[in-house]
């Protein structure tokens, strides 16, 4: 909306500024750097709802309409840099997650493919699909695995960061075959390690590194790591009380992923060391989850009519505690209907096992309506 603003004032100054009663108007040259600006965006709409296999009146099941989130993103270019601007409106979800919050804000040095510098606040390099598209996820959310162990409200506390932290980094794609692609593909990033729009709390920074090949098209195979801190945690001190500390934070993950021709089989295995709250917003250590949990996901998603209808199955386990008894795992299937390219509606239907709960397993139904633009 911004440029269109700037574009139309231009324009109107050059038609005021014409030669006085001639039909004529002064040319004004627009920079390359706003012609460059592009404006896009996306939303999602939901319905969902969740029940036991039989009528319970303990209030456990759920019905409603509900907006996931809207984005809008600023593109831009000057010379040698890239960069970029999100913001998200969403619901309120809970302590520390506002409802409306700067996502991305970066430049991006990119003269050369195997050397690229980033510096701002934007995803961590972990986990591929924590960095997926939220629509081209294809599934009602993330698994819970990714949400929990990459900043999506996090296990220790941190709050809703969409997988987004504060630092640098470098990336790059390497040895090219005899046509050119890319054979390997590198990220290494330095962050604050306290998530997003938030300064570092212990002067400690986080290091998060991600490493892939890619032998064939459309396949990739990948490790990530991420080792730091969460600074000013409130942990036993020993005498009954509590007191300020920073808290350990190790985690690695191990993904494989084929994407192409619209099919799509992705899976991966996330581990994670470091004591944990619990709660999103939450500075206080809880030890009754252990300082260790994981988990991992398969999924996969087949086109039935080409660029029209697809059809979709994911299994996921969470470990909470990394015991069979704090587990939470779901079976999913649906599938994914394009109206138009921009424009898609999404079901899905997950049977759900959380031992956690007293009734270990009930049902979710989920409708989606998405967009982009």
């Amino acid at each position: 909306m911004a440029v269109f603003l700037v574009v139309g004032s231009l324009a109107a100054y050059a038609e005021e500024h014409g030669e006085p009663g001639t039909a004529e108007k002064t040319a004004v040259e627009v920079p390359q750097w706003l012609r460059n600006i592009r404006l896009s965006g996306y939303g999602m709409v939901q319905y969902q709802t969740t029940y036991e296999d039989e009528y319970d009146e303990d209030d456990s099941e759920s019905s409603t309409f509900n907006l996931r989130f809207m984005r809008l993103i600023l593109d831009g270019k000057i010379g040698d840099f890239d960069w970029r601007t999100q913001i998200q409106g969403t619901n309120v979800r809970g302590a520390g997650e506002p409802t409306v919050q700067l996502l991305d804000l970066y430049a991006e040095w990119t003269r050369y493919k195997e050397l690229r510098i980033r510096a701002g606040q934007f995803q961590r390099p972990f986990s591929f699909e924590s960095t997926i598209h939220p629509i081209s996820q294809g599934f009602f959310d993330l698994a819970d695995v990714v949400k929990q162990l990459t900043g999506f409200g996090d296990r220790a506390g941190e709050r809703s960061s969409a997988g987004r932290d504060i630092g640098v980094q470098v990336q790059g794609d390497i040895l090219p075959n005899s046509k050119g692609r890319a054979l390997v593909h590198y990220q290494v990033g330095l962050f604050n390690g306290e998530g997003i729009n938030t300064k570092d709390k212990d002067n400690r920074k986080d290091l998060a590194a991600s490493l892939w090949v890619m032998p064939v098209e459309g396949l990739r195979i990948g490790v990530s790591g991420w080792t730091g801190s969460h600074g000013k945690m409130m942990v036993a001190d020993g005498a009954g009380g509590t007191t300020e500390a920073s808290v350990p934070l190790n985690r690695y993950c191990l993904s494989a992923e084929y994407d192409r021709n619209e099919y799509t089989f992705r899976a991966e295995y996330i581990h994670s060391q470091g004591w944990g709250t619990g709660v999103i917003g939450s500075r206080t250590v809880d030890y009754r989850l252990g300082d260790k949990a994981d988990g991992w996901y398969a999924l996969g998603m087949v086109p039935v009519i080409k660029n029209k209808l697809q059809v979709k199955a994911r299994y996921q386990t969470y470990r909470v505690s990394k015991e069979w008894g704090t587990s939470k795992s779901l079976y999913e299937v649906g599938v994914n209907y394009f109206i138009t390219k921009n424009l898609q509606l999404n079901f899905e239907y997950a049977r759900l096992n959380d031992r956690t709960r007293d009734k270990h397993n009930y049902n979710l139904m989920d409708v989606q309506l998405d967009f982009r633009f």
